[in-house]
């Protein structure tokens, strides 16, 4: 199947699956770029999916030379930042939807401030409580909080990783934590800054949206199985 007809499914999937969902959202496609060729960033923005994601940055920094000629285009950092790589995903990306830690929210804060720069950032929650994910667990509420209102960091929501499982009950619990994770948050802070729920992935994305989400990541299911570098 084209990469046209892969996407006219996946939006026939994504009307039915907010019309069986009470939340009403609109939904972003972020079409996963990692190991693919610019090639596939550019038949992304020729079809409207202007947001892409990255989780390697030196890979990153080899594809975005070519982004000058795509104005709408918007760079999304989705893998495990090292402290060490902070300062040169900043000078590459717009958001960063991994923010795992207050030592990551605090030194991306730090530096975002030093180089005049202003992003948006979505924090990482483990929902499944699975040891080889990274992120905040659902109780870390006062944790999650202090990575609120840093300098030159805007959170904007919450991002998640469906588990390891074809438990659709599991895997719906898991969509259902976050969103409700998040309106718990905006209650303690009297506000609903956090308006993002990113979490969806090509075997999950349904379930995902039934549930909440507002950003679904699509790899395989917009570009077939992940190339090898």
């Amino acid at each position: 199947m084209n990469f046209g007809k892969k996407l006219i499914s996946i939006n026939n999937k994504i009307e039915l699956a907010q019309s069986k969902s009470v939340h009403n959202n609109s939904i972003k496609i972020i079409a996963v770029t990692k190991t693919h060729p610019f090639s596939f960033i550019e038949k992304s923005y020729n079809s409207n999916i202007y947001s892409i994601g990255e989780n390697k940055v030196q890979e990153a920094e080899k594809k975005f030379e070519s982004f000058k000629k795509m104005p709408k285009i918007e760079r999304r950092f989705i893998g495990h930042l090292q402290s060490n790589k902070v300062r040169k995903c900043l000078s590459l990306f717009d958001t960063i939807d991994t923010i795992d830690s207050v030592k990551l929210a605090k030194k991306v804060s730090n530096i975002a401030k030093e180089t005049n720069k202003d992003l948006t950032g979505l924090i990482e929650i483990n929902t499944s409580g699975e040891n080889q994910k990274k992120g905040f667990l659902p109780k870390d509420i006062d944790d999650i909080q202090r990575c609120l209102n840093l300098p030159n960091l805007k959170i904007v929501g919450l991002m998640t990783i469906g588990p390891n499982t074809k438990n659709i009950n599991k895997i719906r619990s898991a969509f259902k934590k976050l969103r409700e994770l998040k309106d718990l948050v905006n209650s303690k802070n009297k506000n609903e800054d956090l308006s993002e729920l990113s979490m969806g992935m090509s075997g999950d994305y349904e379930v995902a949206i039934e549930e909440g989400s507002t950003m679904i990541r699509l790899g395989t299911a917009l570009f077939g199985v992940r190339r090898s570098l």
